[in-house]
């Protein structure tokens, strides 16, 4: 009997209507299945019994978000070192990480019996260096981005420690693969296929006409620099939206390929192509 963890957002699910369905569809298949509750404070008690994440996922062979981006955004850094599939369901607006939805939900069945394609996806590690010191870590499936409050800061970018921008304006975004058609595309980025390794620094709204996006390799280590930080002037770095954390004078934003990964399950439901021009094309 295959496990099975359901992960709603409770937020889009707030009273477990749909989470129930799935789990009576998947138990009448034969599966055995945990409910992990995320992205809310409270909620109502659900009409089933719940469990932290990191003890349903034990012996999990498959991973199901019910919610859209923002909830695999949210649980990536907890999944990651379980290297359990993932597959989500869309219950929010467009979903591009997500494959299903409610109406085709039922291949769920067919992704309890294992068919389907696992696909890492490449992860960014994170961190502040402050004279030297580790003062601020975290692990991105999507983007870390840094960022002025209001006015403009002026940032460097460092590539291995060779300069690859330096420029005043709104901030700078460096993305995995996967973050390429977030917020690094509507910055006037290039999108990258999600299976791929690269690192992908794209500015934000630069003073400077030469300021472009790069496509880096995967071996490179990113360093962003802000400059002429004051309390008045206020630089913040954010990794996967997860909350704002103060830049100060000196510090030293590090980017780089993580070891971990997501692994996400591909049902061949939509190439990504198909997915990009659904999601992101001109609607006719």
């Amino acid at each position: 009997m295959k496990k099975i963890v359901l992960c709603p957002n409770v937020q889009r699910d707030r009273d477990f209507s749909f989470t129930a369905q799935v789990k009576a569809m998947l138990e009448r298949h034969g599966c055995q299945v945990a409910v992990s509750p995320v992205c809310g404070e409270r909620w109502d008690a659900p009409p089933f019994e719940t469990r932290p994440l990191e003890q349903a996922l034990e012996g999990a062979a498959l991973l199901v978000t019910l919610g859209g981006d923002g909830t695999i955004l949210r649980i990536a850094p907890q999944v990651m070192v379980y290297d359990v599939p993932l597959v989500g369901v869309n219950l929010g607006h467009t979903g591009f990480l997500t494959e299903l939805d409610r109406s085709n939900a039922p291949l769920l069945c067919r992704a309890a019996e294992g068919d389907f394609v696992p696909v890492p996806r490449m992860m960014l590690d994170v961190e502040i260096r402050r004279q030297g010191e580790r003062v601020f870590s975290d692990t991105a499936l999507n983007d870390a981005v840094i960022s002025g409050i209001v006015q403009n800061v002026h940032l460097t970018a460092m590539g291995d420690g060779n300069r690859i921008l330096a420029f005043s304006g709104d901030g700078v975004i460096v993305s995995s693969p996967t973050g390429s058609t977030a917020y690094s595309m509507a910055a006037g980025g290039p999108l990258v296929e999600p299976g791929a390794e690269a690192i992908i620094l794209t500015p934000i709204c630069a003073h400077m006409l030469a300021a472009r996006s790069f496509v880096l390799g995967p071996e490179r280590t990113v360093t962003v620099l802000p400059s002429d930080v004051s309390e008045g002037r206020r630089c913040v770095l954010s990794a996967d939206g997860r909350g704002m954390t103060d830049l100060l004078d000196g510090d030293e934003v590090i980017v780089k390929k993580s070891a971990h990964r997501l692994l996400m399950a591909d049902l061949g439901t939509k190439s990504f192509y198909e997915t990009a021009f659904e999601k992101l094309g001109e609607r006719a």
